[in-house]
């Protein structure tokens, strides 16, 4: 715990306790507010998610909640649905790959936008933010597997976006990840593989502002953050496992530093990530795509490209710097009497070293990463896509026999062949 600030604001946890529902709820009241949580139907066998319902159930200013389903039939998300029951504001379980969703997603081929995958939580959040927006002005995000889920959670999340005063348009969590099991050090996608490999390319580049910005985030990966409905509805998400560093690239885009904080959560336990066998697996496929995001930005921000001929330099200061981390983290766990495997540390710290060579050439092969458009960009091809999309989500949980062909669907009101006549006529009724 410390009480530094730097580039962007750090709401620290004193632990002190300094909660208040009553006045909370209160906030919430005065600012119509909603929650989002990507989910799979496997969570709801475990008990992470039981937590999380009967923690936000006590939040009664809360707007809406909207749950971004993935599930394989309608008996399915009525099951979702009956879970959250009796909730004291109104959930919505939107179905991300339902037929309907499929249905109306695909009706915007005729413009070139490919809106039907790949599924993933990228997916999930982009359908579940559209549907979110059209009522509320501050959007959180919580994952569905947090085991350590607790009041303080939302309360410290979406406070600093509740009161237009503090000036702020996204919010970014951070905290300690220890294993609820051993106690042992968490996150080492961040601690071995983000965190070397910023510091690594500072070395090459230099202090270039957006590695200063990156860098400045106690947890760049930490998926629970918040934001207005302005920003939200103008960011592009990423639809792979760089959605987090991604997201991070967009707001710089977006917002002034002086407009977004970071806020320690404290203790943090959720489903951990195995390293994987194969580079496309686990922890390793999450790498590689996290350092062509990173790469892909500093592209887009700086106009700074790696190459291969500074490939070498890279993969030598990494393992450096790796390595000087997997010391630093073995004293903090000596002190804090915490279970510390240093040679496992050192085997994922080359698994990830061996990726930057296959990652960067296929980079610079492709350097084009699949992003969904920003909502922004689709009101104005069809400004009642997002409703349409709402009631995609909803539609077949009381009727089993529902088909795609049920749905009236609104097309995009964009038609070049029209418009191309309407100014053929205007030419003409000038001469």
């Amino acid at each position: 715990m410390d009480f530094q600030q730097s580039l962007i604001t750090t709401v620290h946890d004193y632990s002190l306790g300094n909660l208040d529902a009553i006045d909370f709820n209160k906030e919430l009241r005065q600012r119509p507010t909603a929650l989002l949580i990507p989910c799979l139907m496997e969570e709801f066998k475990r008990p992470a998610l039981s937590l999380i319902r009967d923690t936000l159930s006590t939040l009664t200013g809360l707007s809406s909640l909207v749950i971004a389903l993935s599930a394989d039939s309608i008996d399915d998300v009525n099951a979702a649905e009956a879970f959250f029951a009796n909730m004291p504001f109104q959930v919505q379980v939107h179905w991300t790959n339902g037929p309907a969703v499929q249905d109306v997603l695909s009706s915007m081929a005729s413009l070139g936008l490919d809106l039907t995958g790949p599924p993933g939580k990228g997916w999930a959040v982009w359908q579940g933010l559209g549907v979110a927006c059209q009522q509320a002005e501050v959007i959180g995000l919580f994952d569905a597997d947090i085991r350590t889920f607790g009041s303080g959670y939302p309360e410290r999340m979406l406070r600093p976006l509740l009161n237009p005063s503090h000036g702020m348009a996204y919010v970014k969590a951070f905290y300690s990840r220890l294993s609820l099991e051993t106690q042992a050090l968490q996150g080492r996608a961040t601690r071995l593989f983000v965190g070397p490999l910023l510091a690594s390319l500072e070395q090459i580049f230099g202090a270039l502002p957006y590695l200063r910005y990156i860098q400045t985030f106690r947890y760049p990966l930490a998926g629970e953050f918040a934001f207005t409905r302005d920003l939200a509805m103008n960011l592009r998400i990423p639809s792979d496992w760089g959605l987090e560093m991604g997201l991070l690239s967009e707001v710089y885009r977006h917002v002034a530093p002086s407009r977004i904080t970071q806020v320690d959560l404290g203790l943090f336990d959720h489903k951990h990530k195995s390293l994987g066998n194969k580079p496309d697996e686990g922890l390793q496929r999450m790498a590689s795509e996290i350092f062509c995001t990173v790469l892909r930005s500093l592209m887009e921000h700086e106009g700074c490209v790696m190459s291969m001929d500074q490939l070498p330099t890279l993969e030598v200061l990494y393992r450096r710097v790796g390595e000087d981390r997997v010391r630093q983290f073995g004293l903090d766990s000596a002190i804090n009497r915490l279970p510390y495997d240093r040679h496992g540390e050192e085997l994922a710290l080359h698994r990830f070293a061996d990726l930057l060579r296959p990652s960067l050439s296929g980079l610079l092969a492709s350097p084009i990463a699949h992003q969904l458009p920003s909502w922004s960009r689709l009101n104005s091809c069809n400004p009642s896509f997002a409703m349409d999309l709402a009631t995609a989500g909803r539609v077949g949980r009381q009727s089993p026999s529902y088909t795609p062909s049920a749905i009236r669907l609104r097309r995009p009101n964009h038609s070049p062949a029209r418009h191309e006549d309407q100014a053929k006529a205007a030419t003409t009724a000038a001469a």
